[in-house]
């Protein structure tokens, strides 16, 4: 693969689909959850397909983030000029927020999008590398 992928570092590569495996089992068990607490108080939380779009939507935004991120390190930390360097990581940092509010904005506008559900998802890479860190899996 040319182009994007091209260039990118073996542990770019591992890390993300590190972090895309959270996410799949992370927003699995986001699913299971609202699965039990519909059938414990059905008319309370929904659970239906915009549950399940609203947890794909949010998983894909959540590992475009991470990935977008690991991308930009990447580039920064083969960068010479740190003034320059800085400058790529706040645009970085800001684009990435930018991305991730309209993703919020959309999942609750939007109404093929449960909103708890399409939120939920971005919190799950920090949570589990949170996680893997405390249980020492992450070097």
């Amino acid at each position: 693969m040319g182009g994007l992928f091209g260039g990118l570092q073996p542990a770019v590569k591992k890390e993300t689909k590190r972090v895309a495996v959270l996410t799949i089992v992370g927003v699995a068990l986001m699913w299971a959850v609202f699965a039990v607490l519909h059938f414990m108080v059905f008319d309370s939380v929904p659970f239906d397909y915009t549950v399940i779009l609203g947890g794909m939507g949010g998983g894909i935004v959540a590992v475009l983030n991470f990935f977008l991120m690991a991308l930009t390190v990447q580039k920064v930390a083969a960068a010479e000029d740190e003034g320059s360097a800085r400058s790529k990581m706040k645009a970085s940092y800001t684009q990435r927020m930018l991305f991730q509010m309209l993703w919020v904005a959309a999942a609750i506008i939007i109404p093929c999008f449960q909103f708890a559900a399409g939120i939920a998802p971005l919190f799950i890479p920090s949570l589990g590398i949170k996680f893997l860190g405390m249980t020492n899996r992450i070097a």
